[in-house]
């Protein structure tokens, strides 16, 4: 089989290399298409493959189309909305992720974030402690967990939301669970956000669960744009000179908020929460490991189009 890796935003060269060892030893090519500029130069790489690993890149209906032998794309890490599940399904083509293989990385980068924003930026003032305040962690998956435990290690209480988790994991991990998302917002000195862009989610953190919650209070965006109101991040840090917004991936206004607000938001340069050279590797031996699996025993563990 020819598995193509699809990355406009490469992979470390030890992740390179570790995919083509699993894929080859398993008697599967791998062809490269690395920092491509056109959409045409992906649509020409697929049309003879029968496997995708990508990162960031978008497998939309178009693609699907012109990759007549296509049988298993993976995402190398946990989010997949870049991939167009709807037309693999009509396909037939399986969509699987790399759940846990980035997740520590971006705790990692939620709980420094915290502290960046505790600490007015590393600029000169006073700042304040994490110990002491609540983190409220919206999304209680891979992420989410860790971030709790880091938060705790940082001597902070830990409460969360999410419908899906069974009550004992909650138990288990010393956490206590909201009883609404309204709730945990009310709450939580520190929010650290980590729902998918659903239909469902998106454009559902606004103004009213922002001004509901605490003097002194930070939103934590590691997850997806999509889901915040950008509107009504606005008018909540315009009523509430004392809330704060730091986030991974850059609102469409982020230029016009930084302006008005400051330094009471931050937006990172580019979406880096699996950009660690662990994160980057594990997730891509992962995702070559996941294809070689599928096509020798049909497993479909991590399928998300089911």
């Amino acid at each position: 089989m020819k598995i193509l890796l699809a990355t406009e935003k490469p992979f470390a060269a030890e992740a390179v290399e570790g995919i083509k060892k699993i894929a080859t030893e398993a008697g599967h090519e791998v062809v490269m298409l690395e920092k491509y500029s056109d959409k045409q130069q992906l649509l020409d790489a697929v049309a003879d493959v029968e496997a995708i690993i990508i990162r960031s890149d978008k497998i939309t209906s178009e693609v699907v189309a012109a990759a007549p032998k296509l049988k298993i794309v993976v995402r190398a890490g946990a989010g997949y909305d870049n991939v167009d599940l709807a037309a693999c399904t009509a396909k037939g083509v399986v969509v699987m992720n790399t759940p846990g293989q980035n997740s520590n990385a971006v705790a990692e980068l939620a709980i420094g974030m915290m502290v960046f924003m505790a600490r007015n930026q590393f600029s000169p003032g006073t700042g304040t402690e994490l110990k002491g305040k609540t983190l409220g962690i919206h999304a209680y998956g891979n992420v989410g967990r860790l971030v709790g435990l880091l938060g705790k290690g940082f001597g902070m209480k830990v409460v969360a939301f999410d419908p899906w988790v069974n009550d004992a994991v909650f138990d288990v991990d010393g956490v206590e669970k909201a009883a609404s998302v309204a709730d945990l917002y009310r709450r939580s000195n520190y929010l650290s956000l980590h729902i998918p862009a659903t239909a469902e989610t998106k454009g559902s953190i606004g103004r009213e669960l922002l001004t509901s919650m605490p003097k002194g209070a930070t939103l934590i965006n590691t997850a997806r744009k999509e889901v915040i109101d950008e509107a009504g991040l606005a008018k909540a840090l315009e009523e509430r000179a004392d809330l704060k917004y730091a986030t991974d991936i850059a609102a469409d206004t982020q230029a016009e908020l930084a302006e008005k607000f400051g330094k009471r938001v931050f937006a990172t340069a580019k979406k880096m929460g699996a950009e660690t050279a662990e994160a980057n590797i594990n997730a891509g031996l992962a995702a070559a490991s996941q294809i070689v699996d599928f096509f020798a025993t049909g497993n479909v563990k991590f399928q998300v189009n089911k």
